[in-house]
C-alpha cells in the first residue's frame, strides 16, 4: 500500500530491465502508482540511488541497482482569494452568515479550484480567515450542495469554528429547508428516517441503506399542494447528511423538481399539466431546494441566534408556475 511520507525501495534491476528508463522501471516496480505520478516525483528530486538524486525521467537504470522513491506528505493547495460578490446576512468578529446562490460550490475541489464560496470569503475576510478549520476549507463548518441555495455560517476564528462544529456534531443546529417536489407526500406531514450512505450501484449517488450508512432523520410538512402533481414541502433536519433531503424525499416518491441526479418525475404526475407549465417545470435547471432558516448558539455571546432567507427569484418563479398547472 502506497502511503505518504514514506520511502519505498524498488526491486533489484536484473539484466532484463537494464537500460530501461527510470520512470518505466519504477512503474513496473510500483504498479499502484501511476507513471505520471512517478515522473512528477522524479522531477521533484524524490528518487535516488545510493544517496544520489535522479531527476531525469529518461535516466537509464543500471543492472543490480536499487532505487528509492520518497512519497512526500500531501499538501493541500491553498485556495486563492477572488473578488466575488457575496450576499452577507450577518457578520461580526466571529462569524459570517452568507446567503449562497444556487450554482456556487462551497469549497474548491479537484478540477474546480476557483469561483467557490471559499475563494470569495478569502477576499472578503482577508488574512483573518486563513487556516481557520484547515487550509483547503478555511472557515467552513458545514456546506450545502452546489445547486442548493440558502444560508451557511462561516467561522472567522478557531474558537468559533470549534464551537459551531460541536453544535453540528450534536445535531443542535436549527435548519429549515423548502423544497418543491413532484407528487404529494403521504402522509402530508411526517418523519423520514433511514441511514444514508454511498449508493452501491452509483457512486455519484447517496442512498438509504439497510446496512451501514449514517443515521438520518428528516421532519417534513406539506405546505401547498398543486393539483396532486406537486407540492411545496418544509423540511427540518434532525441530522445533516450528504443529499439528505433529496434522498429522503425521493424515498417516498416525491423527488425534487429539477434534480438531475435522483429519480425524475413520473409521467402520470405531469400529464395533466398545461404545456407551458410542463415545459418550464421539466426544464428547471437545479434541484428546487432552499436553505431558508439557520439557528444556532453564537460562539461568543452564547445566545441563540436565528437567520432567515426569502425564496430566491428562480425558486419563487417556479413556485408561482406550479400554482397555474
Amino acid at each position: 500500500m502506497i502511503t505518504d511520507n514514506t520511502i519505498y525501495s524498488s526491486q533489484i534491476v536484473n539484466k532484463d530491465y537494464k537500460g530501461l528508463r527510470i520512470d518505466k522501471f519504477l512503474a513496473l516496480s510500483f504498479p499502484k502508482m501511476s507513471r505520471s505520478q512517478l515522473q512528477r516525483l522524479i522531477k521533484e528530486g524524490n528518487v535516488s540511488c545510493d544517496d544520489n538524486i535522479i531527476a531525469d525521467n529518461s535516466f537509464k537504470v543500471r543492472e543490480n541497482d536499487v532505487y528509492q522513491v520518497f512519497v512526500p506528505p500531501a499538501v493541500e493547495a491553498e485556495p486563492e482569494s477572488e473578488d466575488i460578490p457575496l450576499d452577507i446576512v450577518f457578520e461580526d468578529e466571529d462569524i459570517v452568515v452568507v446567503n449562497k446562490p444556487a450554482g456556487m460550490t462551497v469549497h474548491p475541489a479537484p478540477g474546480a479550484p476557483h469561483h467557490t464560496l471559499v475563494n470569495a470569503l478569502l477576499f472578503h475576510c482577508g488574512d483573518s480567515l486563513s487556516g481557520v478549520g484547515g487550509v483547503k476549507r478555511p472557515g467552513i463548518v458545514h456546506r450545502i450542495d452546489k445547486d442548493t441555495s440558502g444560508l451557511l455560517v462561516v467561522a472567522k476564528n478557531d474558537a468559533a469554528h470549534r464551537f459551531l462544529s460541536e453544535q453540528f456534531f450534536a445535531h443542535s443546529i436549527e435548519r429549515t429547508y423548502y423544497a418543491l417536489v413532484y407528487g404529494v407526500p403521504n402522509p402530508l406531514n411526517g418523519k423520514i428516517e433511514g441511514n444514508i450512505g454511498r449508493s452501491p450501484y452509483d457512486r455519484k449517488k447517496m442512498a438509504i441503506l439497510t446496512n451501514g450508512g449514517k443515521h438520518a432523520v428528516t421532519h417534513y410538512q406539506t405546505l401547498e399542494v398543486f393539483k396532486n402533481a406537486a407540492a411545496l414541502v418544509k423540511c427540518n433536519l434532525e441530522t445533516g447528511r450528504t443529499h439528505q433531503i433529496r434522498v429522503h424525499m425521493s424515498s417516498i416518491g416525491c423527488n425534487l423538481i429539477g434534480d438531475q441526479l435522483y429519480e425524475k418525475a413520473k409521467k402520470s404526475l405531469i400529464k395533466g399539466m398545461n404545456e407551458v407549465s410542463k415545459k418550464y417545470i421539466n426544464s428547471f435547471p437545479r434541484q428546487a431546494l432552499h436553505a431558508a432558516t439557520l439557528g444556532f448558539v453564537h460562539p461568543r455571546s452564547k445566545e441563540f441566534v436565528r437567520f432567515s432567507s426569502p425564496f430566491p427569484d428562480d425558486f419563487e418563479e417556479l413556485h408561482q408556475v406550479l400554482k397555474t398547472i
